[in-house]
Parts: C-alpha cells; sequence; structure tokens
C-alpha cells in the first residue's frame, strides 16, 4: 500500500529479539521431536521384546512388559 507508514521503526534492539525468539523457537521444536522420537523407541523396544518372550512361549501382554521395562 503506498503511503503506509507502520506505526514502528525496525531497530537493531527488535532485528535481536526477533533472532532470539527464532532460536527458542528451534530449540523447542527440536526437543519435541526428540521426544517423540524416544517415545516411538520406547514402544518398538517393549513391542521387540513383547515378541521375543511370545516366540519362546511366554504369555505376557505388552502392558505386562511395558511395567517390566519401567523397572528396569
Amino acid at each position: 500500500m503506498p503511503g503506509y507508514v507502520p506505526p514502528f521503526k525496525i531497530s537493531s534492539a527488535i532485528v535481536s529479539l526477533i533472532a532470539e525468539i527464532s532460536e527458542r523457537i528451534g530449540r523447542y521444536a527440536a526437543f519435541q521431536e526428540a521426544s517423540i522420537n524416544l517415545r516411538l523407541r520406547r514402544i518398538n523396544r517393549i513391542r521387540t521384546i513383547r515378541g521375543s518372550l511370545a516366540i519362546e512361549g511366554n504369555t505376557l501382554t505388552e502392558e505386562q512388559a511395558s511395567e517390566i521395562q519401567d523397572h528396569i
């Protein structure tokens, strides 16, 4: 829009704050992704344990295998 004057001026302080906010958002996103990956690995580990036990004839459920994993 020609002639529009924004009610603020971009200063070095504002640019620094934007950079800091962007960095924190990036760290948060990386943390969230890591948390999801850890959860998926745990679920896969429990399913692998359960599958190995089933091959050997053990009748533990995934929930029971999960409880055992929690206490190790």
